[in-house]
């Protein structure tokens, strides 16, 4: 038993190792000079540690703006999403109307529906709009998801009706009902979930890309663009350290509130 037990946790291991070694080499090759990069690109552990990589983001790459865009266009779709998956969740959790589980199966059809599909729809509203080359024209048509609004359905799901009829017949208003009852007894799951939606928001390359063409308002993933030359001739030291600034904030995020997340996931799949 304990030999099983012993080849799962190698097995475990080793696929921990595959996924963290392309992170380990990121850092290990923003540290390195491009005389090592070169020279020995397969050492994990640079020969001479530096920090020029580093310093000449701070000095000739407008960083921190970089830094405030993907935060804002993040943030603000974080915050979409949220209102609007708890809004569209309150109602189909609880109440009953004509078209109920269709519309349900509809939102769930989302999820499944390609990016390269809605890609040129979104982008001549857009640009109808004249809002290419803005952060709103990024945001604009991520403020709803179809998976946040069924983890809200599912997680709403657990909640006793018994207090919905207690505060009709109290006639408290809805508004105060999903704001000072619901909310708090869903504040976890509404917290992972905003947290998975920022990071992936943060990480978004493709649609930003299609929409700004200013490198003043290029987010994170597009700044490391500017320094990967399709002719060769990559500084591959101050890409790499920017990938490194990139990743850190997310990771940080998903540490620290891994255990909400994989509760809230847990609880949507088992709620029926």
């Amino acid at each position: 038993m304990k030999i099983k037990e012993s080849k799962w946790h190698i097995l475990f291991l080793l696929i921990i190792g595959i996924q963290i070694f392309p992170l380990i080499y990121m850092l290990s090759i923003s540290f390195k000079s491009m005389d090592q990069i070169y020279s020995d690109p397969l050492s994990i552990i640079p020969k001479v540690i530096t920090l020029r990589n580093y310093k000449y983001i701070f000095e000739n790459v407008t960083i921190f703006r970089y830094v405030w865009n993907t935060f804002f266009i993040s943030s603000i779709i974080t915050l979409g999403k949220i209102v609007t998956s708890v809004l569209a969740g309150y109602v189909l959790a609880f109440k009953d109307f004509k078209g109920k589980k269709a519309l349900i199966f509809l939102i769930l059809g989302t999820l499944f529906v390609p990016f390269t599909v809605t890609m040129i729809p979104n982008y001549l509203m857009i640009s109808e709009l004249g809002l290419l080359n803005s952060s709103f024209g990024v945001i604009l048509p991520q403020l709803a998801d179809g998976m946040g609004v069924f983890m809200i359905i599912q997680n709403m799901k657990g909640i006793p009706k018994s207090i919905l009829e207690v505060t009709k017949l109290d006639k408290i208003k809805e508004t105060k009902v999903l704001y000072y009852i619901i909310l708090p007894m869903i504040k976890n799951s509404i917290i992972s979930m905003g947290i998975l939606f920022f990071i992936n928001s943060w990480n978004e390359y493709f649609w930003p890309l299609l929409i700004l063409s200013d490198k003043k308002n290029y987010t994170l993933s597009l700044a490391l663009q500017m320094f990967i030359s399709s002719e060769g001739g990559n500084d591959w030291g101050v890409t790499m350290a920017i990938a490194g600034l990139t990743i850190i904030f997310p990771i940080i995020m998903y540490a620290f509130f891994q255990k909400k997340i994989m509760t809230s996931f847990v609880k949507s799949g088992v709620k029926g």
